[in-house]
């Protein structure tokens, strides 16, 4: 009998303490379910401050030393060049020679495959990185003067590059953090709620793009290097609990 006893009290008391559990559940989950998740924008438009640009020049023959001999030349005229059009040396960096040898191929009256010897190609390039976006840019529309010296030159598109990236990030991520709360604040006004305690932030990736393009952002960040004028942005995810 006092087995019995025993035996129900502990199952009352399991009971009550399940029903307990489950209340303070139902409880918290309806608490966590009670935030706002807003997502706040910041961009800014800003002009490049800094240019990378290069090109290549090759020469060809059959002897090695006379193809880097006119190579050789080739350099010299154009550092030349490049002086006379107001680029400091230390902003030329020549890369090092690069040396192949060229094959012409053909097929026999019996259809089998034949290579023969063509001379060697030694190329050559030069980069330059600039703050003088503009001198920069002047150069590379008007390369053909240096084709126009007999040097077998092909220009490379400039990339534009801003050097103070880290400050617009910083002032897009207060603007982005200020319209997430904005935002926020406006929803629980018009449920007749107030605002509370900032649970959750989550900062997208920036994304840089040529303005009013059709370039699509990307999951891990676009970084647009074509353009000089530019547009960056960047998204704030922030989830508040509402009182």
């Amino acid at each position: 009998m006092n087995r019995n006893i025993i035996a129900i009290a502990i199952a009352a008391l399991g009971f009550v303490i399940g029903l307990g559990l489950l209340g303070s559940a139902i409880k918290n989950r309806n608490r966590s379910d009670n935030t706002i998740s807003v997502t706040g924008l910041g961009s800014k438009k800003f002009t490049s401050d800094l240019i990378a640009w290069s090109g290549n020049f090759s020469r060809n023959s059959f002897e090695l030393k006379a193809a880097y001999d006119a190579l050789a030349n080739d350099k010299k005229v154009i550092e030349n060049y490049l002086v006379s059009k107001g680029i400091p040396k230390n902003e030329m960096v020549f890369s090092a020679v690069d040396i192949q040898k060229q094959f012409n191929y053909s097929t026999d009256a019996n259809g089998r495959s034949q290579q023969s010897f063509a001379g060697y190609q030694l190329s050559q390039k030069v980069s330059i990185d600039s703050k003088d976006v503009a001198k920069i840019e002047n150069l590379s529309r008007n390369i053909t003067e240096i084709i126009n010296l007999g040097i077998e030159f092909t220009s490379s598109p400039p990339n534009y590059f801003y050097t103070k990236l880290a400050d617009v990030k910083q002032q897009m991520i207060a603007d982005a953090t200020k319209d997430a709360k904005q935002r926020a604040e406006k929803i629980a006004e018009n449920a007749g709620s107030s605002l509370g305690n900032l649970k959750k932030a989550t900062m997208g990736v920036t994304q840089i793009t040529e303005p009013n393009s059709t370039e699509e952002y990307s999951y891990g960040g676009t970084f647009n290097t074509s353009s000089k004028e530019k547009e960056a942005s960047i998204t704030i995810k922030l989830e508040y609990e509402v009182d």
